[in-house]
Protein backbone atom coordinates (compact mmCIF):
# COMPACT_ATOMS: atom_id res chain seq x y z
CA UNK A 1 0.00 0.00 0.00
CA UNK A 2 1.19 3.52 -0.84
CA UNK A 3 0.89 5.79 2.18
CA UNK A 4 0.25 9.58 1.98
CA UNK A 5 2.73 10.10 4.82
CA UNK A 6 6.23 9.01 5.71
CA UNK A 7 5.54 9.35 9.42
CA UNK A 8 6.32 5.92 10.80
CA UNK A 9 4.19 6.48 13.91
CA UNK A 10 1.10 7.28 11.83
CA UNK A 11 1.64 4.22 9.62
CA UNK A 12 2.14 1.97 12.65
CA UNK A 13 -1.00 3.35 14.34
CA UNK A 14 -3.14 2.76 11.24
CA UNK A 15 -1.74 -0.75 10.68
CA UNK A 16 -2.29 -1.72 14.34
CA UNK A 17 -5.84 -0.36 14.23
CA UNK A 18 -6.60 -2.29 11.05
CA UNK A 19 -5.11 -5.48 12.46
CA UNK A 20 -7.41 -5.17 15.48
CA UNK A 21 -10.66 -4.09 13.80
CA UNK A 22 -10.26 -5.99 10.49
CA UNK A 23 -11.86 -3.54 8.03
CA UNK A 24 -12.48 -4.69 4.47
CA UNK A 25 -10.57 -1.68 3.19
CA UNK A 26 -8.75 1.45 4.36
CA UNK A 27 -9.40 4.90 2.89
CA UNK A 28 -6.93 7.67 3.64
CA UNK A 29 -8.79 10.98 3.84
CA UNK A 30 -7.05 13.82 2.02
CA UNK A 31 -9.58 16.59 2.77
CA UNK A 32 -10.30 17.29 -0.90
CA UNK A 33 -13.81 18.39 -1.89
CA UNK A 34 -13.83 15.65 -4.55
CA UNK A 35 -13.29 12.93 -1.94
CA UNK A 36 -15.76 14.44 0.54
CA UNK A 37 -18.44 14.77 -2.18
CA UNK A 38 -18.05 11.08 -3.02
CA UNK A 39 -18.45 10.18 0.68
CA UNK A 40 -21.61 12.32 0.96
CA UNK A 41 -23.05 10.52 -2.06
CA UNK A 42 -22.19 7.12 -0.60
CA UNK A 43 -23.71 8.03 2.79
CA UNK A 44 -26.95 9.06 1.08
CA UNK A 45 -27.05 5.85 -0.94
CA UNK A 46 -26.71 3.71 2.22
CA UNK A 47 -29.21 5.82 4.18
CA UNK A 48 -26.59 6.96 6.70
CA UNK A 49 -27.42 10.53 5.69
CA UNK A 50 -30.26 12.27 3.88
CA UNK A 51 -29.77 15.07 1.37
CA UNK A 52 -31.80 18.17 2.24
CA UNK A 53 -33.33 20.82 -0.04
CA UNK A 54 -30.26 22.04 -1.93
CA UNK A 55 -31.91 25.29 -3.02
CA UNK A 56 -32.86 26.37 0.50
CA UNK A 57 -30.03 24.59 2.35
CA UNK A 58 -27.15 24.16 -0.13
CA UNK A 59 -24.64 21.52 0.88
CA UNK A 60 -26.73 20.50 3.91
CA UNK A 61 -27.44 16.94 5.06
CA UNK A 62 -29.38 15.15 7.79
CA UNK A 63 -28.44 12.28 10.10
CA UNK A 64 -30.17 10.30 12.83
CA UNK A 65 -28.35 8.51 15.62
CA UNK A 66 -29.66 5.48 17.52
CA UNK A 67 -32.23 6.20 20.22
CA UNK A 68 -29.78 5.03 22.87
CA UNK A 69 -27.00 7.27 21.52
CA UNK A 70 -28.00 10.93 21.64
CA UNK A 71 -25.59 12.70 24.00
CA UNK A 72 -22.21 12.65 25.70
CA UNK A 73 -22.00 9.83 28.26
CA UNK A 74 -20.18 11.14 31.32
CA UNK A 75 -20.56 7.88 33.25
CA UNK A 76 -18.87 6.04 30.37
CA UNK A 77 -16.07 8.58 29.96
CA UNK A 78 -12.75 7.74 31.64
CA UNK A 79 -9.35 9.24 32.26
CA UNK A 80 -6.86 6.36 32.07
CA UNK A 81 -3.62 7.51 33.70
CA UNK A 82 -1.18 5.20 35.45
CA UNK A 83 -1.84 6.58 38.94
CA UNK A 84 -5.50 6.81 40.02
CA UNK A 85 -4.67 9.83 42.17
CA UNK A 86 -3.76 11.82 39.06
CA UNK A 87 -7.28 11.49 37.61
CA UNK A 88 -8.69 13.19 40.68
CA UNK A 89 -12.13 13.07 42.32
CA UNK A 90 -14.07 14.61 39.41
CA UNK A 91 -13.12 11.99 36.79
CA UNK A 92 -13.87 8.32 36.28
CA UNK A 93 -10.59 6.38 36.29
CA UNK A 94 -9.46 3.07 34.85
CA UNK A 95 -6.00 1.52 34.79
CA UNK A 96 -4.57 2.04 31.26
CA UNK A 97 -3.60 -1.62 30.83
CA UNK A 98 -7.10 -2.74 31.78
CA UNK A 99 -8.68 -0.06 29.58
CA UNK A 100 -6.61 -0.89 26.51
CA UNK A 101 -7.40 -4.58 26.90
CA UNK A 102 -11.12 -4.01 27.43
CA UNK A 103 -11.40 -1.69 24.41
CA UNK A 104 -9.40 -4.09 22.23
CA UNK A 105 -11.71 -6.95 23.20
CA UNK A 106 -14.76 -4.83 22.33
CA UNK A 107 -13.37 -3.53 19.01
CA UNK A 108 -11.74 -6.73 17.77
CA UNK A 109 -13.06 -7.59 14.30
CA UNK A 110 -15.79 -4.98 14.53
CA UNK A 111 -14.96 -3.31 11.19
CA UNK A 112 -15.42 -6.50 9.16
CA UNK A 113 -17.55 -5.60 6.15
CA UNK A 114 -16.82 -1.93 6.75
CA UNK A 115 -14.31 0.68 5.61
CA UNK A 116 -11.81 2.27 7.98
CA UNK A 117 -11.19 5.94 7.24
CA UNK A 118 -7.97 7.65 8.33
CA UNK A 119 -8.52 11.35 9.10
CA UNK A 120 -5.49 13.66 9.53
CA UNK A 121 -6.62 16.86 11.23
CA UNK A 122 -5.22 19.95 12.87
CA UNK A 123 -6.65 21.61 15.95
CA UNK A 124 -5.77 25.22 15.25
CA UNK A 125 -4.45 26.74 12.06
CA UNK A 126 -1.83 24.48 10.45
CA UNK A 127 1.57 26.01 11.12
CA UNK A 128 0.42 28.04 14.12
CA UNK A 129 2.48 27.75 17.33
CA UNK A 130 -0.82 26.82 19.00
CA UNK A 131 -1.74 23.98 16.63
CA UNK A 132 -1.68 20.26 17.37
CA UNK A 133 -2.15 17.38 14.95
CA UNK A 134 -4.46 14.42 15.43
CA UNK A 135 -5.17 11.31 13.40
CA UNK A 136 -8.54 9.63 13.90
CA UNK A 137 -9.45 6.26 12.44
CA UNK A 138 -13.17 5.55 12.20
CA UNK A 139 -15.69 3.34 10.41
CA UNK A 140 -18.21 6.18 10.10
CA UNK A 141 -18.62 8.46 7.07
CA UNK A 142 -20.66 10.72 9.38
CA UNK A 143 -17.56 11.18 11.53
CA UNK A 144 -15.37 11.94 8.50
CA UNK A 145 -17.76 14.61 7.20
CA UNK A 146 -18.26 16.20 10.63
CA UNK A 147 -14.53 16.27 11.32
CA UNK A 148 -14.05 17.97 7.94
CA UNK A 149 -16.32 20.77 9.22
CA UNK A 150 -15.11 20.94 12.83
CA UNK A 151 -11.35 20.71 12.23
CA UNK A 152 -8.80 21.44 9.52
CA UNK A 153 -8.55 18.13 7.66
CA UNK A 154 -5.95 17.55 4.97
CA UNK A 155 -2.60 16.16 3.86
CA UNK A 156 -0.86 19.33 5.10
CA UNK A 157 -1.21 17.81 8.58
CA UNK A 158 1.26 15.09 7.57
CA UNK A 159 3.64 17.76 6.26
CA UNK A 160 3.57 19.43 9.68
CA UNK A 161 4.27 16.10 11.39
CA UNK A 162 7.21 15.21 9.17
CA UNK A 163 8.69 11.74 9.45
CA UNK A 164 8.91 11.58 13.24
CA UNK A 165 6.40 14.09 14.69
CA UNK A 166 4.02 13.13 17.48
CA UNK A 167 0.25 13.36 17.19
CA UNK A 168 -2.88 12.50 19.16
CA UNK A 169 -4.17 9.04 18.22
CA UNK A 170 -7.92 8.62 17.95
CA UNK A 171 -9.55 5.23 17.44
CA UNK A 172 -13.31 5.09 16.88
CA UNK A 173 -15.41 2.04 16.08
CA UNK A 174 -19.22 2.10 15.96
CA UNK A 175 -19.31 -1.62 16.80
CA UNK A 176 -22.98 -2.47 17.54
CA UNK A 177 -23.75 0.89 19.26
CA UNK A 178 -24.35 -1.10 22.45
CA UNK A 179 -24.81 1.29 25.41
CA UNK A 180 -23.62 -1.40 27.84
CA UNK A 181 -20.27 -1.58 26.02
CA UNK A 182 -19.96 2.14 25.22
CA UNK A 183 -16.73 3.70 26.41
CA UNK A 184 -14.98 6.99 25.73
CA UNK A 185 -11.43 6.48 27.00
CA UNK A 186 -8.66 9.06 27.32
CA UNK A 187 -5.02 8.17 27.87
CA UNK A 188 -3.42 11.60 28.50
CA UNK A 189 0.04 10.18 29.16
CA UNK A 190 -0.08 8.42 25.76
CA UNK A 191 -1.82 11.11 23.64
CA UNK A 192 -4.50 8.54 22.84
CA UNK A 193 -8.33 8.48 22.68
CA UNK A 194 -10.50 5.40 22.13
CA UNK A 195 -14.27 5.52 21.49
CA UNK A 196 -16.35 2.39 21.02
CA UNK A 197 -20.07 1.66 20.60
CA UNK A 198 -21.20 5.22 19.93
CA UNK A 199 -21.98 7.19 16.78
CA UNK A 200 -23.08 10.45 18.47
CA UNK A 201 -20.93 13.48 17.66
CA UNK A 202 -19.83 14.43 21.17
CA UNK A 203 -18.49 10.90 21.73
CA UNK A 204 -16.96 10.27 18.31
CA UNK A 205 -15.71 13.56 16.87
CA UNK A 206 -12.51 13.01 18.78
CA UNK A 207 -11.06 16.44 18.03
CA UNK A 208 -13.91 18.04 20.00
CA UNK A 209 -14.06 17.71 23.80
CA UNK A 210 -11.87 14.58 23.84
CA UNK A 211 -8.76 16.15 22.26
CA UNK A 212 -9.40 19.89 22.49
CA UNK A 213 -10.12 19.78 26.24
CA UNK A 214 -9.38 16.49 28.01
CA UNK A 215 -6.11 15.63 26.26
CA UNK A 216 -5.16 19.26 25.59
CA UNK A 217 -5.68 20.32 29.21
CA UNK A 218 -3.09 17.70 30.20
CA UNK A 219 -0.76 18.82 27.40
CA UNK A 220 -1.22 22.40 28.55
CA UNK A 221 -0.23 21.51 32.10
CA UNK A 222 2.92 19.72 30.97
CA UNK A 223 3.86 22.27 28.28
CA UNK A 224 2.90 25.50 30.07
CA UNK A 225 -0.30 26.63 28.34
CA UNK A 226 -4.05 26.29 28.92
CA UNK A 227 -6.93 24.50 27.17
CA UNK A 228 -10.21 25.99 28.35
CA UNK A 229 -13.94 25.52 27.79
CA UNK A 230 -14.31 29.15 26.72
CA UNK A 231 -15.79 31.25 23.96
CA UNK A 232 -13.66 34.07 22.55
CA UNK A 233 -15.19 37.32 21.32
CA UNK A 234 -13.87 40.66 20.13
CA UNK A 235 -15.38 44.06 20.87
CA UNK A 236 -14.55 47.05 18.68
CA UNK A 237 -15.25 50.42 20.32
CA UNK A 238 -16.43 53.47 18.34
CA UNK A 239 -12.90 54.94 18.56
CA UNK A 240 -11.44 51.82 16.89
CA UNK A 241 -10.03 50.13 20.03
CA UNK A 242 -10.29 46.35 19.96
CA UNK A 243 -10.74 44.27 23.11
CA UNK A 244 -10.92 40.51 23.42
CA UNK A 245 -12.72 38.45 26.04
CA UNK A 246 -12.70 34.73 26.86
CA UNK A 247 -15.67 33.41 28.83
CA UNK A 248 -16.55 30.08 30.48
CA UNK A 249 -20.12 28.99 31.19
CA UNK A 250 -21.65 25.61 32.05
CA UNK A 251 -24.31 24.30 29.67
CA UNK A 252 -27.59 26.25 29.42
CA UNK A 253 -25.99 29.49 30.57
CA UNK A 254 -25.94 31.47 27.33
CA UNK A 255 -22.47 30.72 26.00
CA UNK A 256 -23.21 30.66 22.27
CA UNK A 257 -25.55 33.63 22.59
CA UNK A 258 -22.75 35.70 24.16
CA UNK A 259 -20.19 34.52 21.59
CA UNK A 260 -22.43 35.81 18.77
CA UNK A 261 -24.06 38.70 20.63
CA UNK A 262 -25.81 41.45 18.70
CA UNK A 263 -25.64 44.69 20.73
CA UNK A 264 -28.66 46.94 21.38
CA UNK A 265 -29.53 49.42 18.62
CA UNK A 266 -27.90 52.49 20.15
CA UNK A 267 -24.58 50.63 20.56
CA UNK A 268 -24.65 49.70 16.87
CA UNK A 269 -25.46 53.29 15.92
CA UNK A 270 -22.47 54.52 17.92
CA UNK A 271 -20.21 52.09 16.05
CA UNK A 272 -19.71 49.23 18.53
CA UNK A 273 -19.08 45.89 16.88
CA UNK A 274 -19.00 42.31 18.24
CA UNK A 275 -17.06 39.59 16.44
CA UNK A 276 -16.87 35.87 17.18
CA UNK A 277 -13.47 34.19 17.41
CA UNK A 278 -14.83 31.00 18.98
CA UNK A 279 -17.98 29.67 20.62
CA UNK A 280 -16.69 26.81 22.76
CA UNK A 281 -12.95 26.24 23.22
CA UNK A 282 -9.91 28.45 23.76
CA UNK A 283 -6.26 27.44 23.76
CA UNK A 284 -4.29 30.08 25.64
CA UNK A 285 -0.55 30.83 25.75
CA UNK A 286 1.69 33.50 27.23
CA UNK A 287 2.76 35.96 24.53
CA UNK A 288 6.09 37.73 24.22
CA UNK A 289 4.36 40.88 25.50
CA UNK A 290 3.53 39.23 28.84
CA UNK A 291 -0.16 38.93 28.01
CA UNK A 292 -2.32 35.85 27.49
CA UNK A 293 -3.12 35.11 23.84
CA UNK A 294 -5.94 32.81 22.77
CA UNK A 295 -7.00 30.89 19.66
CA UNK A 296 -10.08 28.84 18.85
CA UNK A 297 -8.65 25.45 17.81
CA UNK A 298 -11.87 24.46 16.02
CA UNK A 299 -13.05 25.21 12.50
CA UNK A 300 -16.82 24.90 12.99
CA UNK A 301 -19.72 25.04 15.44
CA UNK A 302 -21.27 21.93 17.01
CA UNK A 303 -24.34 23.70 18.34
CA UNK A 304 -27.54 22.67 20.09
CA UNK A 305 -30.41 23.31 17.67
CA UNK A 306 -33.52 23.68 19.91
CA UNK A 307 -34.04 27.29 20.96
CA UNK A 308 -31.88 28.67 18.15
CA UNK A 309 -33.92 31.13 16.10
CA UNK A 310 -33.87 34.54 14.43
CA UNK A 311 -34.41 36.30 17.76
CA UNK A 312 -32.32 34.25 20.19
CA UNK A 313 -29.26 33.90 17.96
CA UNK A 314 -29.61 35.05 14.34
CA UNK A 315 -25.86 34.67 13.71
CA UNK A 316 -25.86 31.01 14.78
CA UNK A 317 -28.93 30.35 12.65
CA UNK A 318 -27.30 32.02 9.65
CA UNK A 319 -24.25 29.78 10.11
CA UNK A 320 -26.44 26.70 9.52
CA UNK A 321 -27.77 27.76 6.11
CA UNK A 322 -25.13 25.99 4.00
CA UNK A 323 -22.62 23.16 4.27
CA UNK A 324 -24.18 22.00 7.57
CA UNK A 325 -24.94 18.54 8.95
CA UNK A 326 -28.07 18.39 11.13
CA UNK A 327 -28.39 15.57 13.64
CA UNK A 328 -31.62 14.41 15.34
CA UNK A 329 -33.70 17.45 14.39
CA UNK A 330 -37.07 17.12 12.65
CA UNK A 331 -37.63 17.20 8.89
CA UNK A 332 -40.32 19.31 7.26
CA UNK A 333 -41.54 17.06 4.43
CA UNK A 334 -43.28 19.97 2.70
CA UNK A 335 -39.96 21.29 1.41
CA UNK A 336 -37.33 18.84 2.75
CA UNK A 337 -35.86 21.34 5.22
CA UNK A 338 -35.31 21.05 8.98
CA UNK A 339 -37.20 22.18 12.07
CA UNK A 340 -36.75 22.12 15.82
CA UNK A 341 -38.54 23.46 18.88
CA UNK A 342 -38.14 27.22 19.09
CA UNK A 343 -37.26 27.70 15.41
CA UNK A 344 -40.68 29.09 14.46
CA UNK A 345 -44.05 29.58 16.10
CA UNK A 346 -46.37 27.93 15.50
CA UNK A 347 -44.79 24.62 14.56
CA UNK A 348 -45.51 23.23 11.07
CA UNK A 349 -48.66 21.13 10.86
CA UNK A 350 -46.78 18.00 9.76
CA UNK A 351 -43.20 16.91 10.36
CA UNK A 352 -41.09 13.78 10.45
CA UNK A 353 -39.65 13.66 13.96
CA UNK A 354 -36.09 12.73 14.93
CA UNK A 355 -37.14 9.07 15.26
CA UNK A 356 -38.49 9.01 11.70
CA UNK A 357 -42.16 9.03 12.74
CA UNK A 358 -44.94 11.28 11.42
CA UNK A 359 -45.47 14.17 13.82
CA UNK A 360 -48.09 16.85 14.42
CA UNK A 361 -48.34 19.48 17.19
CA UNK A 362 -50.85 17.13 18.88
CA UNK A 363 -48.35 14.24 19.05
CA UNK A 364 -47.45 15.05 22.64
CA UNK A 365 -43.71 14.55 22.08
CA UNK A 366 -40.94 16.82 20.87
CA UNK A 367 -40.26 16.72 17.15
CA UNK A 368 -36.50 17.30 17.57
CA UNK A 369 -34.41 15.66 20.27
CA UNK A 370 -33.62 18.23 23.02
CA UNK A 371 -29.90 17.66 22.34
CA UNK A 372 -30.24 17.71 18.55
CA UNK A 373 -27.30 19.38 16.84
CA UNK A 374 -25.98 21.28 13.86
CA UNK A 375 -22.38 21.03 12.65
CA UNK A 376 -21.80 24.26 10.76
CA UNK A 377 -18.67 25.74 9.16
CA UNK A 378 -17.46 28.74 11.18
CA UNK A 379 -16.86 30.65 7.94
CA UNK A 380 -20.67 30.87 7.56
CA UNK A 381 -21.03 33.00 10.71
CA UNK A 382 -21.87 36.62 9.74
CA UNK A 383 -19.98 38.02 12.74
CA UNK A 384 -16.85 35.84 12.43
CA UNK A 385 -13.73 37.78 13.37
CA UNK A 386 -10.83 38.23 10.96
CA UNK A 387 -8.70 37.00 13.85
CA UNK A 388 -10.35 33.57 13.54
CA UNK A 389 -7.60 32.60 11.10
CA UNK A 390 -4.76 34.30 12.97
CA UNK A 391 -1.81 32.03 13.76
CA UNK A 392 -0.90 34.23 16.72
CA UNK A 393 -4.39 34.41 18.25
CA UNK A 394 -5.81 37.40 20.12
CA UNK A 395 -4.65 39.10 23.35
CA UNK A 396 -7.12 38.68 26.21
CA UNK A 397 -8.23 41.77 28.12
CA UNK A 398 -10.76 39.95 30.30
CA UNK A 399 -11.79 36.47 31.38
CA UNK A 400 -15.41 35.97 32.42
CA UNK A 401 -16.94 33.14 34.43
CA UNK A 402 -20.65 32.63 34.94
CA UNK A 403 -23.30 30.23 36.17
CA UNK A 404 -27.06 30.10 36.53
CA UNK A 405 -27.97 31.41 39.99
CA UNK A 406 -31.45 32.57 41.04
CA UNK A 407 -30.09 34.38 44.10
CA UNK A 408 -26.81 35.24 45.86
CA UNK A 409 -24.51 35.98 42.90
CA UNK A 410 -24.83 39.54 41.55
CA UNK A 411 -25.23 40.47 37.88
CA UNK A 412 -21.48 41.09 37.61
CA UNK A 413 -18.46 41.42 39.87
CA UNK A 414 -14.71 41.67 39.39
CA UNK A 415 -12.04 39.71 41.23
CA UNK A 416 -9.40 41.60 43.21
CA UNK A 417 -6.46 40.00 41.41
CA UNK A 418 -5.46 36.92 39.41
CA UNK A 419 -5.42 34.46 42.33
CA UNK A 420 -8.81 35.70 43.51
CA UNK A 421 -10.03 35.33 39.92
CA UNK A 422 -8.94 31.68 39.95
CA UNK A 423 -10.95 31.31 43.16
CA UNK A 424 -13.99 32.88 41.47
CA UNK A 425 -13.68 30.42 38.57
CA UNK A 426 -13.18 27.46 40.90
CA UNK A 427 -16.47 28.12 42.74
CA UNK A 428 -18.61 28.39 39.58
CA UNK A 429 -21.93 26.65 40.01
CA UNK A 430 -25.47 26.50 38.70
CA UNK A 431 -28.67 25.75 40.56
CA UNK A 432 -30.86 22.84 39.60
CA UNK A 433 -34.57 23.29 38.95
CA UNK A 434 -37.52 21.45 40.44
CA UNK A 435 -38.43 20.02 37.04
CA UNK A 436 -35.03 18.37 36.76
CA UNK A 437 -34.33 17.18 40.26
CA UNK A 438 -37.35 17.52 42.51
CA UNK A 439 -35.58 20.18 44.56
CA UNK A 440 -34.70 23.76 43.72
CA UNK A 441 -31.54 25.62 44.60
CA UNK A 442 -29.30 22.56 44.72
CA UNK A 443 -25.84 23.65 43.63
CA UNK A 444 -24.11 21.77 40.85
CA UNK A 445 -20.45 22.81 40.89
CA UNK A 446 -18.64 23.14 37.58
CA UNK A 447 -15.26 24.85 38.14
CA UNK A 448 -14.28 26.96 35.09
CA UNK A 449 -17.01 24.95 33.24
CA UNK A 450 -14.33 22.22 33.04
CA UNK A 451 -15.59 19.58 35.45
CA UNK A 452 -16.56 17.10 32.67
CA UNK A 453 -13.54 18.00 30.53
CA UNK A 454 -10.44 18.28 32.71
CA UNK A 455 -7.98 15.53 31.75
CA UNK A 456 -6.28 15.32 35.15
CA UNK A 457 -6.73 16.09 38.88
CA UNK A 458 -8.74 19.28 39.27
CA UNK A 459 -6.66 20.36 42.26
CA UNK A 460 -3.61 20.28 39.99
CA UNK A 461 -5.67 22.13 37.37
CA UNK A 462 -6.33 24.95 39.86
CA UNK A 463 -2.61 25.00 40.69
CA UNK A 464 -1.81 25.29 36.97
CA UNK A 465 -4.04 28.37 36.78
CA UNK A 466 -2.17 29.89 39.73
CA UNK A 467 1.16 29.14 38.02
CA UNK A 468 0.02 30.68 34.74
CA UNK A 469 -0.73 33.88 36.64
CA UNK A 470 2.92 34.07 37.66
CA UNK A 471 4.04 33.82 34.04
CA UNK A 472 2.11 36.86 32.81
CA UNK A 473 3.19 40.41 33.53
CA UNK A 474 -0.04 41.89 32.18
CA UNK A 475 -2.81 39.39 33.01
CA UNK A 476 -6.42 39.82 31.89
CA UNK A 477 -8.83 40.97 34.59
CA UNK A 478 -11.24 38.29 35.79
CA UNK A 479 -14.99 38.74 36.26
CA UNK A 480 -18.09 36.73 37.11
CA UNK A 481 -21.51 37.31 35.58
CA UNK A 482 -24.97 35.95 36.37
CA UNK A 483 -27.70 36.69 33.83
CA UNK A 484 -30.19 34.54 35.75
CA UNK A 485 -31.20 36.37 38.96
CA UNK A 486 -34.91 35.80 39.66
CA UNK A 487 -37.65 37.53 41.62
CA UNK A 488 -39.99 35.82 44.08
CA UNK A 489 -42.17 34.62 41.18
CA UNK A 490 -39.28 32.98 39.35
CA UNK A 491 -39.14 35.71 36.69
CA UNK A 492 -35.72 36.72 35.40
CA UNK A 493 -34.62 40.15 36.59
CA UNK A 494 -32.18 40.91 33.76
CA UNK A 495 -33.23 40.91 30.07
CA UNK A 496 -30.11 39.05 28.88
CA UNK A 497 -29.27 38.25 25.23
CA UNK A 498 -28.14 41.41 23.38
CA UNK A 499 -28.53 43.51 26.52
CA UNK A 500 -25.61 41.63 28.05
CA UNK A 501 -23.57 44.10 25.97
CA UNK A 502 -24.31 46.63 28.73
CA UNK A 503 -22.45 44.47 31.24
CA UNK A 504 -19.70 43.67 28.75
CA UNK A 505 -19.11 47.40 28.25
CA UNK A 506 -18.69 47.90 32.01
CA UNK A 507 -16.26 44.96 32.15
CA UNK A 508 -14.09 46.38 29.38
CA UNK A 509 -14.22 49.88 30.87
CA UNK A 510 -12.89 48.34 34.09
CA UNK A 511 -10.05 46.78 32.09
CA UNK A 512 -9.11 50.30 30.99
CA UNK A 513 -9.61 51.71 34.51
CA UNK A 514 -12.19 54.03 32.93
CA UNK A 515 -14.92 53.48 35.51
CA UNK A 516 -15.08 53.10 39.30
CA UNK A 517 -16.47 50.18 41.28
CA UNK A 518 -17.49 49.54 44.86
CA UNK A 519 -15.52 47.04 46.88
CA UNK A 520 -17.69 44.41 48.55
CA UNK A 521 -17.18 41.18 50.49
CA UNK A 522 -16.83 39.24 47.23
CA UNK A 523 -14.96 41.68 44.98
CA UNK A 524 -15.67 44.82 42.95
CA UNK A 525 -19.29 45.49 41.97
CA UNK A 526 -20.51 48.23 39.59
CA UNK A 527 -22.30 51.36 40.70
CA UNK A 528 -25.71 51.10 39.04
CA UNK A 529 -25.20 54.51 37.39
CA UNK A 530 -22.25 53.09 35.42
CA UNK A 531 -24.27 50.47 33.54
CA UNK A 532 -25.91 51.91 30.42
CA UNK A 533 -29.70 51.45 30.48
CA UNK A 534 -30.44 53.63 27.44
CA UNK A 535 -33.36 52.33 25.37
CA UNK A 536 -34.27 49.77 28.04
CA UNK A 537 -37.47 49.86 30.08
CA UNK A 538 -35.65 48.98 33.25
CA UNK A 539 -35.38 50.69 36.62
CA UNK A 540 -32.21 51.59 38.49
CA UNK A 541 -33.83 50.08 41.59
CA UNK A 542 -34.11 46.67 39.92
CA UNK A 543 -30.52 46.95 38.71
CA UNK A 544 -29.33 47.84 42.22
CA UNK A 545 -31.21 44.82 43.61
CA UNK A 546 -29.28 42.40 41.34
CA UNK A 547 -25.97 44.11 42.13
CA UNK A 548 -26.54 43.81 45.88
CA UNK A 549 -24.18 41.53 47.80
CA UNK A 550 -25.99 39.82 50.67
CA UNK A 551 -23.35 38.95 53.27
CA UNK A 552 -25.54 36.40 55.04
CA UNK A 553 -26.11 34.48 51.82
CA UNK A 554 -22.43 34.66 50.95
CA UNK A 555 -21.44 33.46 54.41
CA UNK A 556 -23.58 30.36 53.84
CA UNK A 557 -22.07 30.07 50.37
CA UNK A 558 -18.57 30.10 51.90
CA UNK A 559 -19.53 27.18 54.15
CA UNK A 560 -20.81 25.28 51.12
CA UNK A 561 -17.60 26.02 49.17
CA UNK A 562 -15.56 24.70 52.08
CA UNK A 563 -17.39 21.36 51.80
CA UNK A 564 -16.94 21.32 48.02
CA UNK A 565 -13.20 21.98 48.36
CA UNK A 566 -12.67 19.04 50.74
CA UNK A 567 -12.62 16.55 47.87
CA UNK A 568 -9.40 18.07 46.53
CA UNK A 569 -7.53 17.42 49.77
CA UNK A 570 -3.94 18.64 49.92
CA UNK A 571 -4.02 19.28 46.15
CA UNK A 572 -6.10 22.41 46.72
CA UNK A 573 -3.75 25.40 46.29
CA UNK A 574 -3.24 27.46 49.43
CA UNK A 575 -4.13 30.57 47.43
CA UNK A 576 -7.70 29.28 47.04
CA UNK A 577 -8.16 28.30 50.68
CA UNK A 578 -6.82 31.76 51.61
CA UNK A 579 -9.40 33.39 49.31
CA UNK A 580 -12.14 31.33 50.93
CA UNK A 581 -11.01 32.40 54.39
CA UNK A 582 -11.03 36.04 53.25
CA UNK A 583 -14.56 35.66 51.87
CA UNK A 584 -15.82 34.18 55.13
CA UNK A 585 -14.15 36.92 57.17
CA UNK A 586 -15.51 39.66 54.92
CA UNK A 587 -19.04 38.33 55.33
CA UNK A 588 -18.80 38.48 59.11
CA UNK A 589 -17.54 42.08 59.34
Amino acid sequence: MAYPTKNKKVIAFVEESAKLACPDKIVWIDGSEEQLAALRKEACETGEMLKLNQEKLPGCYYHRTAQNDVARVEDRTFICCREKENAGPTNNWMDPKEAYQMCADIARGQMKGRTMYVIPYSMGLIGSPFSKIGVEVTDSIYVVLNMAIMTRVGLACYDQLGEDGDFVKGFHAKCSVDPEKRYIMHFPEDDTIISVNSAYGGNVLLGKKCFALRIASYLGKTEGWMAEHMLILGVTFPDGRKKYVAAAFPSACGKTNLAMLIPPKHYLEKGYKIETVGDDIAWIRVGEDGRLWAVNPENGFFGVAPGTNDKSNPNALAATKKGTIFTNVAIDPADNTVWWEGLTKPAPEKLIDWLGNDWTPESGVKAAHPNSRFTAPAVNCPCLSEAFNSKEGVPLDAIIFGGRRATTTPLVYQSRNWDHGVFVGSIMSSETTAAATGATGVLRHDPMAMKPFCGYHMGDYFAHWIEMGKKVTNPPKIFNVNWFRQDANGEFLWPGFGDNMRVLEWILNRCDNAVDAQETAIGYVPYAKDIDLEGLDYSRETLESILYVDKARWSAEADEIKEFYKQFGDKLPKELSDCLATLKANCEK
